[in-house]
């Protein structure tokens, strides 16, 4: 009975302070603007906020389907995840996979790496200046083909997709990292014996490699669309989610609800969506992690 009180009290003790942070920084913050996000304009509890933002072509806009960018924030976001998210993560398995036997292969790692550790704002610039008419190294490189250079985030039909794969090469060093790590784990007995039955490389990678980087495609997949659901930064310094709104996403709406229109009911609204696409795009790993457990 001592012992278990002792237990008790230490358990306490260490894991109390933690409980109150969370409930302080997290929990009140959610459940705060979850509440927030039901308040309308005369204070009452109504879904005005909800009828307002999904009905906004802000959010969705029908027309754009019929005459092209901008389609609306949710839109471009699901954009964003179909084109970037297959990109970076086979990107970031074929540099695993051919710099793993490279002499010098840590150093050109890193190097890739370099645009993952940058702050996205850096980033966000870079790209900026990446896709310029007059000094942009992606019109530099088209010109050797011939093709007519200009300022590819300055048009509605070119600023999203320029964000989105001027944004592959600098998270593709993630993907790249997590994929070169799970590859050492791998034993290379599978490979010999793979070898001496006759397979091919071509048929080790799809049998043994893919299969066993189960795991980190896992993890690699769920961070990457966390990213893609709530990305901000790039957007904001590169486009400002122009223009008209042909690069907008759904965070920089938020942003702009709550700062610029200064209707936070809005803003939560919002929040409140992000923070459920981010628990359901969360569940493959939880459920990875749980199988692992187990």
């Amino acid at each position: 009975m001592v012992l278990r009180k002792a237990r008790l009290y230490h358990f306490t003790i260490f894991i109390l302070p933690a409980l109150l942070l969370i409930a302080i920084f997290v929990l009140y913050p959610t459940f705060r603007t979850i509440f927030l996000s039901f308040i309308d304009e005369t204070g009452k509890l109504s879904l005005n906020n909800y009828r307002e933002v999904f009905s906004s072509r802000d959010i969705v806009n029908p027309r754009g389907f019929k005459q092209g960018f901008p389609f609306g924030a949710l839109i471009h976001n699901l954009m964003w995840i179909g084109i970037h998210l297959p990109l970076t993560t086979f990107l970031g398995l074929i540099l695993a996979v051919l710099l793993r036997k490279v002499k010098g292969g840590a150093i050109i790692k890193s190097v890739i790496f370099l645009g993952m550790v940058m702050p996205m704002i850096v980033g966000g610039i870079m790209i900026r200046f990446m896709f310029e008419e007059n000094v942009g190294v992606v019109n530099m490189v088209l010109g050797f083909f011939g093709i007519q250079g200009k300022t590819w985030t300055a048009y509605p039909e070119t600023a999203l997709l320029s964000l989105i794969f001027g944004s592959v090469w600098l998270w593709t060093g993630f993907s790249m990292i997590l994929y070169a790590a799970g590859l050492e784990t791998i034993p290379r007995s599978y490979y010999e014996a793979a070898q001496l039955d006759g397979a091919t490389p071509s048929k080790m990678f799809f049998n043994i490699t893919i299969p066993l980087l189960k795991p980190i495609t896992v993890v690699v997949v769920t961070m990457t669309l966390l990213w893609e659901l709530k990305v901000f930064d790039i957007v904001y310094v590169a486009t400002m989610g122009g223009p008209g709104g042909a690069s907008n996403v759904l965070a920089l709406q938020m942003y702009m609800y709550g700062f610029r229109e200064w209707d936070f009911g809005k803003a939560a609204v919002v929040a409140v969506l992000i923070t459920l696409s981010t628990l359901v795009a969360a569940i493959p790993m939880i459920s990875s992690a749980g199988d692992d457990a187990l």
